[in-house]
């Protein structure tokens, strides 16, 4: 889906900079603030702003200082399979 938004001419100038388009600046605004706020999910992010991998968007999320969501439960998933992959592997 294409958006148009209309911003004063005076207001776009501030937050338009010489390395980065406005669109895009935009674009990436929406989704700090919709990763912050829970509406969307890192996966969301990696397909809206059109990263290739979760790690970039890890490190676009560390850039503007906001870390992954990453419970206990997560530590124990991904320790359990971690340790079923080892086993895995030592059996091979």
């Amino acid at each position: 889906m294409e958006v148009t938004i209309q911003i004063p001419d005076d207001i776009a100038a501030k937050i338009q900079t010489a390395d980065r388009d406005l669109p895009r600046s935009v674009l990436e605004a929406y989704a700090l603030e919709g990763y912050k706020s829970g509406q969307l999910s890192a996966y969301q992010i990696q397909k809206v702003l059109g990263f290739e991998t979760p790690m970039e968007v890890d490190g676009f999320l560390k850039a503007h200082e906001i870390y992954l969501e990453y419970s206990e439960d997560d530590v124990k998933t991904d320790t359990a399979t971690s340790q079923r992959i080892s086993a895995q592997h030592r059996q091979e």
